[in-house]
């Protein structure tokens, strides 16, 4: 047991840098606990461990009497005089108590709760290493599940990143290398310190833009706000105080070449870059190009932006499954209202209403003939008398050719007219 012991302290502290004194407490509270169960409930009972020699001694602090009832916590004056000349009643005596099968408790029933309490050891130093780290990227491999969360190696320790810290759209298999956001170090977790992985955070791709981007790094462009969906798409809003600098420009790169790299990195995820404008309301519009917003309206006590685009653009403003407004209004700050321009409708309406009604008075047919007309493109009487023929009428009339050939000769003439 001295050489295994011994074997056991040189490990961990030149292996895992476990500070052997540490190791000693472990163990220390370990044999105690075991040791109980053999000695009994002997009173102040310790365990001595001399961490150099490798030797594990049991002392317990008795009371010195005349006659013993407790043996448990009392021994006999005349015992007690053996260890101490001049004890006298009433007097506490350490007495070493060790079992003759202290080895075989200490390597059966101690060494797991020792290396339990090793682990924890570790972990310390885990939380001392990377107490700082929190908001840096850092490489591991996958190496095994707990359940959904996912354990990186990172080297010398390992991080946990949790189900709601993973990326949906991406699979995970032991040997995998990849990097990883530090989201926290937890100290007082359930399980002991932890250091907390992402890949989902939206500082994950600020990072990578750190990184990929020069300007970025030396701050001559910042980044003024992202809105991310992991796996699907990201919005990221960057400015430069210099006006020679393009922001947009210094991001994508040459040919594209640095979003590419933070792209594949995010396996694939689709990444805007958007100008940053002071003005909310132009931030917006930026922020929802090649989308062209007719009309917007900012509170901005409320946070909350009111703008109308066509209707043609209203599904591509909201986006599928209303993503494209979830990632806008995240960017902004501000709450968005998207309305289709009903205007824009009206004054369609009006005009195609004043069409049908020309036609009905020149012509002479029905409200319904003329706004079938009207809606077939042929609203007006130069096109009917000039621009078509019978058969393009018949055609939108649904057949109806003995009405078309009228409707045609009664164009040509009022044009004549």
């Amino acid at each position: 047991m001295i050489s295994e012991l011994k074997a056991l302290f040189d490990y961990y502290e030149k292996e895992k840098g476990i500070d052997r004194l540490k190791m000693v407490e472990a163990l220390s509270q370990a044999l105690l606990a075991a040791s109980k169960k053999s000695i009994g409930p002997a009173r102040e009972l310790r365990i001595d461990i001399d961490p150099d020699k490798g030797t594990i001694k049991a002392f317990a602090k008795l009371i010195a009497v005349e006659n013993v009832t407790n043996r448990w916590e009392e021994l006999p004056l005349a015992l007690a005089k053996r260890f101490k000349k001049n004890a006298e009643i009433g007097d506490e005596i350490e007495v070493e108590v060790t079992p003759n099968n202290m080895g075989r408790i200490a390597a059966q029933t101690a060494k797991q709760t020792m290396l339990q309490r090793l682990r924890m050891a570790e972990k310390e130093n885990l939380y001392e290493e990377f107490k700082d780290r929190t908001g840096d990227v850092v490489s591991g491999v996958v190496r095994r599940f707990e359940k959904s969360d996912v354990v990186v190696d990172l080297g010398k320790f390992e991080g946990v990143m949790t189900s709601k810290e993973r990326v949906s759209t991406e699979d995970y298999t032991p040997g995998d290398r990849m990097r990883f956001y530090v989201k926290a170090v937890e100290k007082d977790s359930g399980r002991g310190p932890e250091i907390i992985l992402s890949r989902a955070h939206p500082n994950f791709v600020r990072r990578l833009f750190e990184f990929e981007v020069s300007e970025i790094g030396d701050r001559t462009v910042e980044i003024a706000s992202i809105a991310r969906e992991a796996g699907y798409r990201t919005k990221v809003a960057v400015h430069s105080a210099d006006e020679k600098v393009d922001p947009v420009g210094a991001c994508v790169g040459l040919r594209g070449a640095r979003v590419k790299n933070i792209v594949r990195e995010l396996n694939n995820e689709k990444v805007d870059i958007i100008r940053w404008k002071a003005d909310p309301a132009e931030f917006v519009r930026e922020a929802l190009k090649p989308i062209k917003v007719i009309s917007i309206q900012v509170n901005p006590d409320k946070k909350e932006a009111r703008l109308t685009v066509s209707d043609e653009d209203l599904s591509k403003a909201i986006g599928r499954r209303g993503q494209n407004a979830r990632l806008t209004s995240r960017l902004v700050g501000m709450d968005l209202i998207i309305e289709k321009d009903e205007h824009a409708a009206e004054v369609f309406e009006g005009q195609m209403g004043s069409a049908v009604h020309h036609l009905v008075d020149v012509l002479g047919i029905t409200e319904s003939v003329a706004r079938q007309l009207t809606q077939g493109g042929m609203g007006d009487l130069k096109t009917l008398a000039t621009g078509v023929d019978v058969s393009d009428i018949a055609e939108v009339l649904g057949g109806d050719e003995a009405l078309a050939q009228q409707i045609f000769d009664k164009a040509h003439a009022s044009s004549l007219e």
